[in-house]
């Protein structure tokens, strides 16, 4: 498993996050009876920020697993490594937040593969332990550790979805985009840009969402505009900059940026 799929780390400054109801509320309450949580909501919502809001909130370390295709369940758990002549075992990140009483964070689970559900099974329930076949053990979660895994239901398709078996072992969070007044203040205070500017992006947002003539497979999220108001800051035309940070990642067909490209041009131009 590459580092780039893998990341721990313990956040010392809590990150700003802008809560739209009671998530943060119920984090705390599953955390506080062990329960795993998982959270389900479009691309850049802001999912991966809200756990890295509660890992600092509550102390915790917290392991980031980006999971995809080639994530197996020997990713997460370990395998034994050749060093020195000999082997030797190498815990994988599930395994490690296990024995440290952290937050292992599973992004798009459904993106991995099949057996992985497997191995998350015996944590999700009342039981908390992580059989290791190839070692022998039998590890029982300390109280500090939970799992949190995402996806996007929108997404997935009949062969990437949660089983309903894998589904109801976990309290489950939906995310959406905020509303229009919070999503402007997202923008504000994550880039620092006039309100003005941030409400035409906002509002142009809004727009592109609305559209249900074009076969996009997600829309505009919060994260893009995030990108976008940053780019205006630092001296880009608005229209320049929603290309560059809002239309060109949604689509690679040209008829279709284009047509995207007339919203921005009625909004900003």
């Amino acid at each position: 498993m590459s580092d780039e799929a893998r990341s721990q780390y313990l956040i010392t400054q809590e990150p700003y996050y802008r809560a739209v109801g009671s998530e943060i509320e119920m984090y705390e309450a599953a955390y506080a009876v062990r329960m795993p949580m998982m959270l389900k909501g479009p691309t850049g919502c802001g999912k991966t920020r809200f756990i890295e809001h509660m890992a600092a909130r509550l102390e915790r370390h917290l392991y980031t697993v980006a999971c995809h295709d080639d994530l197996t369940a020997a990713d997460l758990v370990g395998r034994h490594l050749l060093g020195e002549g000999s082997t030797y075992w190498h815990d994988g990140p599930l395994t490690r937040a296990v024995r440290e009483g952290a937050i292992c964070y599973l992004d798009e689970v459904v993106e991995a593969r099949k057996d992985t559900t497997v191995v998350l099974h015996p944590l999700s329930d009342n039981r908390r332990i992580l059989p290791i076949e190839r070692t022998g053990e039998l590890l029982h979660a300390p109280s500090g550790f939970m799992l949190v895994v995402s996806y996007n239901p929108g997404y997935q398709n009949l062969l990437k979805g949660m089983k309903p078996s894998t589904r109801q072992r976990f309290v489950s969070l939906r995310f959406h985009y905020p509303a229009a007044e919070l999503e402007q203040e997202i923008v504000e205070q994550e880039t620092g840009i006039d309100p003005p500017a941030a409400q035409r992006l906002v509002r142009l947002a809004r727009g592109l969402r609305a559209l249900e003539d074009h076969d996009l497979e997600e829309s505009v999220s919060t994260r893009l505009l995030i990108y976008a108001a940053r780019l205006i800051r630092d001296g880009f035309e608005p229209v320049e900059a929603s290309r560059a940070a809002l239309i060109e990642p949604l689509s690679d067909d040209e008829a279709t940026v284009d047509a995207l490209m007339e919203v921005v041009q009625a909004n900003l131009g």
